[in-house]
């Protein structure tokens, strides 16, 4: 079974992401827009509870923080992701980090980008194109984020989430 480890943002957020995201991401039925603060990783159903109890307590110790994206970006030429790019926070980055530290038997694929997917699976021209008419866009959003989730995939490929983890509190 695979799980991962997300924030959601607000659904002003979220409605701006999905307007690119239903042309742009084959992803776009299977999950809502996030920003994955723990990439896909396979453990037993049996494993969620305990998983849920490190991630309550990393989150009584986490105060809410704010999250703010300004631009899109893309991961060319690594892959042709197109993406709006997160401004790093110290809070975010160190909520990033004690997670996968506390999940360390998956190793991080990349350096940690904070991000919401918006575009993803395009060919070389797609990408150019879509890229190249988004790249100057602006995007002045900030929101505080308090809490996170622990989520599982489905048979059918979706996600859903197992639990919510509020910011500060027990």
């Amino acid at each position: 079974m695979k799980f991962g480890v997300v924030i959601f943002p607000s659904k002003k957020l979220q409605d701006l992401v999905n307007s690119y995201r239903k042309r742009y991401d084959p992803h776009y039925a299977l999950i809502p827009p996030h920003l994955t603060l723990k990439n896909a990783f396979e453990a037993h159903e049996e494993d969620a509870k305990n998983f849920a109890n490190k991630l309550r307590q990393i989150a009584s110790n986490t105060k809410p923080f704010s999250l703010k994206t300004s631009k899109i970006s893309s991961f060319q030429p690594l892959n042709n992701v197109i993406y709006f790019k997160i401004d790093p926070t110290e809070e975010l980055t160190n909520l990033h980090s004690v997670i996968n530290q506390e999940f360390n038997k998956e190793n991080l694929d990349y350096a940690f980008v904070p991000h919401i997917t918006i575009g993803q699976k395009l060919s070389n021209d797609e990408h150019s194109d879509v890229f190249g008419s988004l790249r100057m866009t602006k995007v002045n959003h900030e929101e505080t984020i308090d809490r996170f989730h622990l989520l599982y995939q489905l048979e059918n490929g979706s996600w859903t989430v197992y639990e919510t983890f509020c910011l500060g509190k027990e």
